[in-house]
């Protein structure tokens, strides 16, 4: 088998572990993160980081090794990634990269977006603007780019405008520039599911990671969270629930549906990559056992 890197990739609950720790086992493979929350070594349950008894079955990587307290971005990500996969390929395995931060991914097939970086101050100060003003300036600056995108995610929104503001051409004119470096020697999957059945999976899934103890791993966090590890999913949700402002039925309601809600952003932003193949966990599964 070769040892080029193979993608598995797709939304939250879609059962990308199950079809990497199957497919390393006959591959002779080793499994790297590609997901921004599972980095964090604090909150495995709430992120659904794999387990101990799956990390024996199958060497992994990039998981639980930063703390909740230290940045991460996906410029530091790439720097981690590539030194693992050369490490891996070295020792004459196969790395399989599993994950559903599209940014991540999309940083190590198609390389670092030249965009400008971020500006600290103007940051701040679009940070503190209103979500719906930010919208009507990123339409006034880049029409074409907002109506191309999920003008409900905030990050999404105020990183476009700062982007045009800094350099002064549309955030889609780099994103498009971005997009033309796509490879044509990638291999991998896209997971995909008819959305009813995903998200009767992503529900389930939020009430079995209570019953492990995520309730017990978000009280057991420091007083500071970066801002990243702050919006792994359910944080927020659980810590409000320890504060008395959700009960703990609300407070699933809410992971249950921003779960659902990133599992849509992601299935918009995989549908995009088209150097992927498209297939349900059935036919990856099969795969492995053809």
């Amino acid at each position: 088998m070769s040892e080029e890197p193979f993608y598995i990739v797709g939304p939250t609950g879609s059962g990308k572990s199950a079809v990497a720790l199957a497919l390393a086992e006959r591959w002779n493979g080793e499994i790297v993160n590609a997901d921004a929350f599972q980095v964090y070594k604090e909150i495995p349950i709430i992120t659904a980081a794999p387990t101990e008894a799956e990390r024996v079955r199958v060497p992994h990587h990039l998981y639980g090794f930063v703390s909740v307290s230290e940045a991460y971005n996906v410029a530091r990500y790439v720097d981690d990634a590539t030194r693992v996969l050369s490490e891996i390929m070295e020792r004459g395995r196969r790395p399989l990269i599993v994950g559903g931060s599209g940014l991540y991914v999309k940083a190590l097939t198609h390389g670092l977006s030249d965009s400008p970086p971020a500006e600290p101050a103007l940051r701040q100060c679009l940070q503190s603007m209103d979500d719906d003003v930010l919208v009507r300036w990123l339409e006034h600056l880049d029409p074409s780019g907002a109506a191309a995108m999920n003008l409900q995610n905030p990050r999404y929104v105020q990183r476009a405008v700062e982007m045009t503001l800094l350099s002064g051409i549309p955030a889609s004119v780099w994103k498009a520039a971005w997009d033309d470096q796509a490879p044509t020697d990638v291999k991998g999957i896209v997971l995909q599911w008819e959305r009813a059945q995903l998200y009767e999976r992503i529900n389930a899934r939020v009430e079995v990671m209570l019953e492990d103890g995520a309730l017990q791993e978000i009280a057991a966090l420091p007083s500071h969270l970066s801002a990243t590890a702050q919006k792994a999913i359910g944080v927020s949700d659980l810590q409000r629930h320890l504060r008395g402002e959700l009960s703990q039925e609300e407070a699933i309601e809410a992971i249950q549906q921003a779960s659902r809600r990133y599992a849509k952003r992601q299935e918009t932003w995989f549908r995009r990559e088209t150097i992927f193949q498209r297939q349900t966990w059935d036919e990856a599964m099969q795969t492995v056992k053809s």
